[in-house]
């Protein structure tokens, strides 16, 4: 659409009201994998596309993966079916423990975190599940200064001023929805108030709170996190380093991450209106990108994927009536961006991007 804005990609959005339920599925199965995905490998889960997709949906481990990256991944599915249930009891107002219960859900346990430091010695400590920080935190940007969020004296009273601005603002209706979850998002970052985790927690109360007023879930895309964290830092610059400022600013002062958060809105949801009424051959889906292949060959042999059980080089060369060279050079090129992977037996392929037309 040309010159997206919110009100625009609401607008169509609504005009497909109400889905069916085969499109409420699909939608919720896209999510689920694209959510879970961009969401930890933003905090550094190394799973792949296509192995939290076989995780999430078949509860099945594919190639190498990291023991916690799993269970990690399946944590955080389990906190997003939470937030979407607890999202639907609209006459109950958002409290702290409902925010700790997420967080524990999470993290699932307490753990030590060691640390090198300058000399060799070695430092520990422990982050805990569920509980407030123990320990002062803080990031270092990308222009090399330390950013410190509310001490641990702090964040309980900062959080308790947070949940209760939520519930009147809430009540109030002077915020859109919109507005109210990108406020809640900026101050509680800027509260950050458990050890680990606070990322995560930040983007499932986002989700939670347009739940709640009947808009679509969004995702924060890991590709482009510098985008993400640039519209946070420019919001920081207008109201200050004082972490108590940073949790009680005001939405004219966070206005650079509102725009971006509406921009943010506005692409996710028309790609979902795109992704539920566009039906072409040639136009395929992956991690919220709408790819479109500009030969026909690449669109059958994924379909010849998807359903053949086994399907070798040759048996491509002979159904698609091409060379083998080209058939190899198709192969690559989906393995490469990672739109497939090879089958743990021979001739078998995993399929990870999405038919406009099923």
């Amino acid at each position: 659409m040309r010159y997206l804005t919110l009100e625009k990609a609401i607008t169509a959005w609504r005009s497909i009201q109400p889905l069916s339920e085969e499109d409420r599925n699909r939608l919720s199965r896209r999510f689920t994998v694209d959510f879970n995905f961009n969401s930890n490998h933003m905090e550094g889960n190394t799973l792949t596309y296509g192995q939290t997709e076989i995780l999430l949906l078949f509860g099945k481990v594919i190639g190498e993966a990291n023991v916690k990256d799993v269970q990690d991944m399946t944590a955080s599915n389990v906190t997003l079916k939470m937030m979407k249930e607890e999202a639907l009891l609209k006459e109950t107002p958002l409290t702290q423990n409902f925010i700790h219960t997420l967080h524990r859900t999470l993290l699932r346990e307490d753990y030590t975190v060691y640390r090198n430091l300058p000399g060799g010695m070695q430092t520990s400590y422990t982050i805990h599940a569920g509980q407030y920080k123990t320990r002062p935190n803080s990031v270092i940007t990308r222009y090399g200064d330390r950013f410190e969020y509310a001490s641990p004296e702090e964040t309980p009273a900062l959080m308790t001023d947070l949940v209760d601005w939520y519930n009147s603002a809430e009540v109030s209706g002077k915020l859109s929805p919109v507005e109210l979850a990108a406020l809640f998002h900026y101050r509680y970052i800027r509260i950050h108030p458990f050890e680990d985790g606070n990322g995560r927690i930040a983007r499932l109360m986002v989700n939670y709170i347009l739940t709640r007023h009947d808009y679509p879930m969004i995702v924060v895309r890991s590709r482009l996190k510098n985008t993400y964290l640039e519209a946070l830092h420019h919001a920081d610059l207008m109201v200050g380093a004082a972490p108590h400022d940073g949790a009680h600013a005001s939405l004219t002062k966070i206005r650079p991450f509102l725009q971006y958060f509406k921009q943010l809105m506005a692409n996710e949801i028309y790609t979902d209106v795109c992704f539920l009424t566009e039906h072409d051959p040639s136009l395929w889906w992956y991690d919220g990108e709408r790819i479109v292949f500009r030969s026909p060959h690449y669109g059958e042999l994924l379909m010849m994927m998807m359903t053949e059980p086994v399907l070798t080089l040759s048996e491509m060369q002979s159904r698609m009536g091409i060379n083998m060279s080209a058939v190899k050079k198709l192969v690559n090129l989906l393995l490469d961006k990672h739109y497939i992977e090879r089958g743990s037996t021979e001739g078998s392929w995993r399929v990870f991007i999405t038919p406009s037309i099923e």
